[in-house]
């Protein structure tokens, strides 16, 4: 029995492998989620189908359809297109595309959604147009037909333009863009505004109903902006003042507003305030030839006779500006009278009332600004100290303020700064024989005894710069004392307060930086290890720091052969230079047998080795 059921199995396998779906590979399903062993018939209460997971979800009334309306054949990969097209007729005539999901919905073929797609489209159903029905404007052959008839108003209403009269539109030009004129909103044309009139407001006594009272040809295209061509008469026939003879312009609002009865009238007199003195009310009193467009804006061209006049100080032979507004402003009176003397400031000293302190000759112009024209015999008569023979600046600025008495007086001496020892208060003390102009700024000039005189250390023997700024600073007593030792930092075991523990000769200069110099028996002494025979760098700093007791040391072996890194790093294969240096005496000699006895063949040395592996790397 058991026999037989394996053979059994075993041929339904092979039968099922033998056996083809009628529905063909691309269905990959247990048959039995869809049929039930009685038959082929499918049992809608086990259908086990999920449409949703094809690229096809069933939504809408597409879920009601019978399968085999769509699925004509038992492969069910087998359909047509899922273009709407392809199951269903194109009733618009291809005139709104074949893609059906733009209007419709799965649910229903009615259209919900109109404005929507109008307002897509670029033409918004508003106003009147929202009242309409589509045949209206459609007009094909079929209700069913929607051929696009362009979003311009002139599109469907050519023959409203063409017959409008009142006024003609096509006569006055009138754009084809009714919505420039009319109102979409509204129900009708009568709710158009007046335009856009922009260009030309429409205000006060411009504010006209009748349009034919300014479009009198019944052209409303070539209809002038400019104030004159409506208003020439006006123009030619003013009197007060007459605007032909004046020149006024013939751009109306350059002066009046467009209020009826052409009041108030405001002239842009900006090129020539008119304020104090100058704010008349009567035009006449300055355009006395009645012709407004010549007259000068120079203050001279009405005050001559003012200018001429004028005696105290007398403006002509006094060279003043002809300009009155440079000293005057336009009160009544020429006063208060203000000079611009910023050339030269009155201030302190020259802060003079009276003009003639200083002009005394009655000439304003042309007088020079150097202190000196008028203080030369301040300048000869001072001999404390005697500025002529020192040499000083006439330029008394220079020194003085312009306080009466010359004082105080301070001397720009930043060239060489009076600090600390040099701040003295008797400048005869460095200015010895009487002259303050050419005397050297140099340390030595002054204070070459004291450079001579000093012994500790000897400054002429040790070639000190004669440059005492670049040890001392200007305190009495030459300290504290500063050498610049950057070119041999003195860092710890260097920092010696005494000098000649280094400069053991009381030599200081030319001494040799290099570290044997001091320290040629520290490197011959020492042994652990011997630093003459493993030939190490006379170069102190290159593996000790200046730290006393030469510790720590460090030394880079890395740059000669690794053994902080790669095969041969300290703790992995050795922990002290004797391991491979085997003479302690001489580190240039090394033993490489003693660990690679078995590497390769050894009878050639440690240079061998070397030879191949000059990196210690293999």
């Amino acid at each position: 029995m058991y026999r037989l059921s394996l053979t059994i199995m075993a041929l339904l396998g092979f039968w099922s492998l033998l056996a083809q779906s009628p529905h063909g590979k691309g269905l990959k399903m247990d048959c039995a989620k869809c049929h039930n062993p009685t038959g082929w018939t499918i049992n809608p209460y086990t259908l086990q189908f999920n449409h949703d997971k094809t690229d096809y979800p069933l939504e809408g009334a597409h879920s009601q359809v019978d399968c085999k309306l769509c699925h004509t054949t038992l492969v069910f990969n087998e359909v047509p297109s899922t273009d709407c097209v392809s199951c269903h007729a194109d009733m618009h005539s291809q005139s709104v595309g074949n893609d059906c999901v733009r209007c419709h919905t799965p649910q229903t073929w009615l259209v919900d959604n109109i404005p929507e797609l109008h307002e897509e489209n670029g033409f918004p159903l508003i106003g009147a147009h929202g009242n309409l029905s589509c045949v209206e404007c459609h007009t094909s052959e079929t209700t069913l037909r929607f051929d696009r008839i362009g979003n311009d108003c002139i599109s469907c209403h050519r023959e409203d333009y063409a017959s409008t009269q009142s006024p003609n539109h096509e006569t006055a030009g009138f754009s084809t863009d009714c919505i420039e004129c009319h109102n979409p909103l509204g129900f009708g044309w009568d709710s158009a505004g007046a335009g856009n009139h922009d260009f030309f407001p429409l205000t006060e006594g411009h504010d006209i109903q009748d349009c034919t009272q300014c479009h009198t040809t019944g052209n409303y295209a070539d209809a002038s902006p400019e104030c004159v061509s409506c208003h020439q008469d006006d123009y030619a026939g003013t009197q007060n003042p007459n605007h032909s003879s004046s020149g006024f312009s013939t751009d109306c609002i350059s002066c009046h507003t467009t209020a009826p009865g052409w009041t108030p009238a405001v002239v842009n007199h900006d090129f020539f305030p008119l304020t104090l003195g100058h704010d008349i009310q009567d035009c006449a009193q300055c355009h006395a030839t009645g012709n407004y467009a010549d007259a000068s804006p120079e203050c001279v061209s009405c005050h001559q006779n003012d200018y001429a006049g004028t005696q105290d100080p007398n403006h002509q032979t006094s060279g003043f500006s002809t300009d009155c507004a440079s000293c005057h402003t336009t009160n009544p009176g020429w006063s208060p009278a203000t000079i611009n003397h910023d050339f030269f400031p009155l201030t302190q000293g020259h802060d003079l009332q009276d003009c003639t302190q200083c002009h005394t000759n009655g000439t304003y112009a042309g007088l020079s600004p150097d202190c000196v024209n008028c203080h030369q015999s301040d300048y000869n008569g001072t001999q404390d100290p005697n500025h002529q023979t020192s040499g000083f600046s006439t330029d008394c600025v220079s020194c003085h303020s312009t306080n009466p008495g010359w004082s105080p007086a301070t001397i720009n001496h930043d060239f060489f700064p009076l600090t600390q020892g040099h701040d003295l208060q008797d400048c005869t003390q460095c200015h010895t024989n009487g002259n303050y102009a050419g005397l050297s700024p140099d340390c030595v000039n002054c204070h070459q005894s004291d450079y001579n005189g000093t012994q500790d250390p000897n400054h002429q023997t040790s070639g000190f710069s004669t440059d005492c700024v670049s040890c001392h600073t200007t305190n009495p007593g030459w300290s504290p004392a500063t050498i610049n030792h950057d070119f041999f930092p003195l860092t710890q075991g260097h920092d010696l307060q005494d000098c000649t523990q280094c400069h053991t000769n009381g030599t200081y200069a030319g001494l040799s930086p290099d570290c044997v110099t001091c320290h040629q028996n520290d490197y011959d002494q020492t042994n652990d290890p011997n630093h003459q025979a493993a030939g190490f760098p006379t170069d102190c700093v290159s593996c000790h720091t200046t730290r006393p007791g030469w510790s720590p040391s460090s030394f880079d072996h890395d740059n000669y052969f690794p053994i902080y890194s790669g095969n041969h790093r300290q703790g992995e294969t050795w922990d002290t230079c004797l391991e491979c240096h085997t003479t302690p005496n001489n580190f240039g000699v090394f033993d490489c047998i003693r660990c690679h006895r078995n590497d390769h063949n050894t009878s050639q040395g440690n240079q061998r080795c070397y030879e191949c592996h000059p990196n210690g790397r293999s």
